[in-house]
């Protein structure tokens, strides 16, 4: 028998008002339950606006702990809706030290795993080392009443090395919340070129892996609080099957969608290209070194 979960995705469009964007979340989460979703993924940072834009010690004020009172908020969601919620928030363990880190809650409101982003970004626009400390939690999938979920974060889907070691430890599906956009300087095909080398290095992780991936982009443009920087995040939001087959793509533009992704189906993969059986791993060793001279 085949089996089928049920994936709700949330694109939206932020503001600064934390708690206008939590109802929104609240309603479409609802929607989506009441639609037979299962599961329903949240993008990256999505109680605020993107605040590492710039370099501002008061963005710290918009971080959480973990348990807290937005915790509290989405148990109580995922209880009401009875789904398997992953969210991202702004963590702050102690003054000084804080993370990007993606909770997942289980059906009956319990906090079942939570992923620290590893690779952080250091690039214009996206000054996320002045916020963020690099995660100490490893990759380790997160077991849920759906499936075991391998969940990463935005920069991280740029590696191949997070994603196969999610598949190695028993991930079904890869999971990530992200925030991604178009700096106004580049061109249009600048544009296109990066729009498609993000879809196409996470394609590649599902097939090279042979399980689906989910991505949740955030979509509108966001200035910061100086005025002196602006991003237009792409949106694009996808599913992608075990063998690179596309499931769902997004516009650019705030939308909820339930997406059919059959678990069965990468079991039938992987027997056809048994990737992980010819693995030379006894060949690998370099893999663990920055740069081979």
């Amino acid at each position: 028998m085949e089996n089928i979960l049920k994936v709700g995705l949330i694109q939206m469009s932020c503001s600064k008002n934390k708690h206008e964007n939590q109802e929104y979340i609240s309603t479409k989460v609802a929607k989506l339950a009441n639609e037979g979703a299962e599961l329903i993924v949240l993008q990256e940072l999505h109680d605020s606006l993107y605040f590492c834009q710039t370099e501002n010690v008061d963005h710290f004020d918009l971080a959480t702990t973990i348990p807290g009172e937005s915790t509290n908020f989405y148990s109580s969601i995922a209880q009401q809706n009875k789904v398997v919620l992953v969210s991202s928030l702004f963590e702050k363990r102690t003054a000084g030290l804080y993370h990007n880190t993606a909770v997942v809650f289980e059906k009956d409101g319990t906090i079942v795993g939570k992923y620290r982003k590893m690779h952080i970004p250091d690039d214009p626009g996206y000054y996320e080392k002045f916020y963020f400390t690099p995660g100490d939690l490893g990759f380790e999938p997160i077991q849920t009443s759906v499936g075991k979920l391998g969940v990463l974060v935005c920069w991280d889907q740029w590696y191949p090395e997070a994603a196969r070691i999610m598949a190695l430890k028993g991930a079904e599906l890869l999971i990530y919340p992200t925030a991604i956009g178009y700096d106004p300087s580049d061109d249009n095909d600048e544009k296109t070129r990066q729009l498609e080398a993000w879809k196409t290095i996470q394609r590649s992780h599902s097939v090279a892996n042979g399980i689906p991936t989910i991505t949740v982009n955030r979509v509108g443009t966001e200035i910061s609080d100086e005025g002196n920087k602006q991003i237009d995040f792409w949106g694009n939001s996808f599913v992608y099957g075990p063998q690179g087959e596309g499931l769902f793509e997004a516009d650019d533009q705030p939308q909820e969608k339930i997406v059919s992704i059959s678990l069965t189906r990468s079991e039938q993969v992987r027997r056809w290209w048994p990737f992980l059986r010819d693995r030379r791993i006894e060949d690998y060793e370099g893999l663990n070194k920055r740069f081979l001279d």
